[in-house]
């Protein structure tokens, strides 16, 4: 048994060859097309909407707002911020006026409020776990997991006209 080699294809006759050029030609036209329309779109201030609707659409603001919102995985922080807008609501309006939010953080998952009276974030103190299951039931489980009670904050130091450099006013020199 001999093998005999594999007839070869014919080769490309005159028609052939010119669709070959015809096709290349077409697709290198194509291409000319399109480096030239980019280049009408860059000089117009890029691509525009058409009639159908894409994501180079205007959006509303709302749409907008949740939409980067979304894509910058501030979820939580809005959440709380919310929570924070909507603070006499959720605790209710004898308290709001004695306690109020001051920031919330996020990696300890601690809500800060500062309350105008010992006796008002004593009273905080007590109510805080009834306070925590009412904003995880409205921001999700685990949003919030123990909230701060900070008391009323001291009179303000004021620094005489004299005095030391490097004094931190009368505190300094008790210890």
């Amino acid at each position: 048994m001999s093998e005999q080699p594999a007839p070869k294809p014919p080769e490309p006759s005159g028609v052939d060859l010119a669709r070959v050029a015809l096709r290349a030609a077409k697709e290198q036209a194509r291409a000319r097309g399109n480096a030239a329309q980019q280049k009408k779109q860059a000089r117009r201030g890029g691509l525009r909407s058409g009639a159908r609707a894409d994501a180079r659409d205007p959006l509303p603001l709302g749409a907008a707002i949740n939409r980067l919102i979304t894509e910058r995985g501030w979820e939580t922080p809005a959440a709380v911020g919310g929570v924070m807008g909507r603070w006499p609501q959720i605790v209710g309006p004898e308290v709001a006026l004695h306690c109020e939010p001051q920031k919330y953080d996020e990696d300890e998952r601690v809500l800060t409020v500062q309350c105008d009276s010992t006796a008002w974030a004593t009273q905080l103190r007590l109510l805080a776990p009834q306070l925590v299951a009412r904003l995880n039931a409205d921001l999700g489980q685990g949003t919030v997991k123990m909230i701060k009670v900070l008391g009323p904050g001291g009179p303000a130091r004021r620094y005489g006209s004299l005095r030391a450099p490097g004094s931190r006013g009368p505190g300094d020199t008790y210890g």
